[in-house]
């Protein structure tokens, strides 16, 4: 049985100082939370529980197309999200320094070690995804000496990771070997957390950091969101359309990208028949692998064209919730979910588990109908009575110990 990967959270128990019009405070006197990430949080969320329990993309029609969009794109979206996460916890538009910057990184640590051992947990327990949380927590180690840079110099190492890291990847591929999914009760070890695992640091930090270089910008300022909007825009067309171009004049290459996607097992969970652990995995067997732009192809045009998609969902939710009042009031539930997506997420994990969704009779869609509406009900009647989800707030008593640091 293939295991799959699973979208990321940003743990949403941290404060922003956006100019959005704040919701209840998330603990930090007079500072509110910038909606539209809570927004694109619960969109991501809902986008992991379509790739994890929803029918197969295969399908065709209005709902695999929706599925096909989640693919990948739904994890990428929480990597950069991630960023945010880092950024806001040392210090969004400016870097927390001296006393401050120390709890700021101890409490990044912390947090990062509370991943790493609750995404073993989860990986422990089974379960046809691969979950993301101890790779997460990585991620927040490995980025963490950049947390004092602006946005230039975070986007152009973003870049060069994104250009250098898939390149390295291939070339340690006969070191490391290709793309391992474990078998059930087996924990990622290093090698797997770097390399060959569903989400290999080596390729997915760039995610991390072109978060942390978003976050540092005036997201308050519309010129600042159309900017961003349009480099997303810029990237996805770029990642897409260039691998696109690729693919039809390099020789061999489309051949080379077909067994490159066949071997990313990157498929829905209701689809696993179609891949075996053992297919080719990151890249295919030939360079020309690396042009696929496909979800979890571990490619740099992949991982230009996700950042695009996730920098555009981005900008357009944080202006979609200052432009339409109303689409606020309707999105509360979404909103809810993202606001406590660390709940969601291990949510949707523990019901996997328990459920045994994948040898369930019922059809995938309906599965997927009962895990978005269940989660939604929950997080609103949850954020009626408390500001922060369950776990965010134990994650929140947790990096509190930070504070003792002088």
């Amino acid at each position: 049985m293939t295991h799959h990967p699973d979208s990321a959270l940003l743990p949403a128990d941290t404060p922003s100082s956006g100019g959005e019009r704040a919701e209840p405070s998330t603990g930090a006197p007079g500072v509110g939370r910038l909606i539209g990430l809570d927004l694109a949080r619960g969109l991501a969320v809902f986008g992991m529980y379509a790739v994890h329990v929803g029918p197969a993309p295969a399908q065709g029609g209005v709902i695999g197309f929706l599925m096909e969009l989640a693919q990948g794109r739904s994890s990428a979206l929480f990597a950069v999200l991630a960023g945010f996460a880092v950024a806001l916890i040392t210090g969004r538009r400016a870097p927390k320094t001296g006393l401050a910057g120390r709890q700021a990184v101890a409490k990044v640590i912390i947090r990062a070690v509370i991943l790493l051992a609750l995404g073993t947990a989860l990986t422990l327990t089974g379960t046809p995804v691969v979950p993301i949380l101890a790779f997460y927590g990585l991620f927040f180690l490995l980025v963490l000496p950049l947390y004092r840079l602006g946005a230039r110099p975070l986007a152009l190492i973003a870049a060069g990771w994104a250009l250098v890291g898939p390149q390295l990847l291939y070339a340690l591929k006969p070191v490391v070997g290709g793309r391992v999914f474990l078998s059930y009760g087996q924990a990622d070890g290093p090698v797997s957390l770097f390399f060959t695992g569903g989400y290999p640091a080596l390729t997915w930090v760039p995610f991390v950091i072109a978060g942390m270089a978003v976050a540092r910008c005036d997201l308050t300022a519309t010129a600042v969101r159309i900017r961003l909007a349009l480099t997303g825009v810029a990237l996805a067309v770029t990642g897409y359309g260039g691998s696109w171009l690729a693919v039809r004049l390099v020789p061999g290459a489309a051949e080379a990208v077909r067994k490159a996607e066949e071997g990313s097992g990157m498929s829905s969970v209701s689809s696993v028949s179609s891949v075996s652990p053992d297919s080719i995995g990151i890249f295919g067997d030939t360079p020309a692998g690396m042009l696929a732009s496909a979800p979890h192809s571990e490619a740099t045009l992949s991982i230009m064209a996700a950042t695009g998609v996730a920098i555009l969902v981005i900008t357009s939710c944080l202006a979609a919730m200052d432009a339409f009042p109303r689409l606020r009031r309707l999105a509360k539930p979404v909103i809810a979910v993202g606001s406590m997506s660390l709940t969601a997420y291990v949510y949707h994990i523990v019901a996997i588990w328990l459920l045994d969704t994948e040898r369930s009779a019922v059809p995938p869609t309906y599965v997927l109908l009962g895990f978005i509406v269940s989660i939604a009900l929950l997080a609103t009647l949850w954020s009626r009575f408390f500001q922060r989800g369950p776990l965010e707030w134990l994650m929140g008593k947790a990096t509190g110990i930070a504070r003792r640091i002088r």
